[in-house]
């Protein structure tokens, strides 16, 4: 009785997680991405041909079945990759994080994302969780990506 009642207890976990990246159709925020592996960073400064409108600082995070994605070079459903966009600040020769401009995320699954290369995508304004920033279904987002078609879509790779 006690193990059926610790399936249940996991059962019930993983499907209010599912559920969460599922409301109303879209792609959810991922909370505690932080925690998540950290891909790259770059900063990309005035005069680069995306500074309007991704200059800033970026990170890049990837969920545990990203990072199998990112390994074999094939997503699996539910994997879900984090583009944190922040402003930077300059000064002492240095560059530093500076306020949050938004929240990128890519998420895997084939099925309920068929039209745009079985990819999800949304992104959040600032430090808000539910203002979203995509109004096409994320055909914008993908019309970038679709040259990287080899990659799965995906711009980013693992260093060694």
């Amino acid at each position: 009785m006690k193990h059926r009642f610790v399936g249940i207890l996991v059962l019930i976990s993983g499907l209010s997680c599912t559920a969460a990246w599922a409301a109303d159709g879209k792609v959810g925020y991922p909370d505690g991405y932080r925690d998540w592996h950290h891909v790259k960073s770059m900063v990309i400064q005035p005069g680069h041909p995306l500074e309007n409108p991704f200059g800033g600082m970026h990170h890049v995070y990837a969920n545990k079945k990203a990072v199998q994605g990112l390994k074999s070079g094939k997503y699996p459903d539910g994997a879900v990759l984090v583009f944190d966009l922040l402003k930077y600040n300059e000064g002492g020769s240095a560059l530093q994080e500076g306020e949050r401009k938004l929240v990128g995320v890519m998420q895997r699954d084939a099925k309920r994302f068929k039209d745009t290369g079985g990819w999800g995508f949304e992104g959040f304004a600032g430090d808000s969780h539910d203002k979203r920033l995509v109004s096409d279904g994320g055909k914008s987002c993908f019309a970038c990506h679709a040259p990287e078609e080899k990659s799965s879509y995906v711009f980013s790779k693992l260093r060694d």
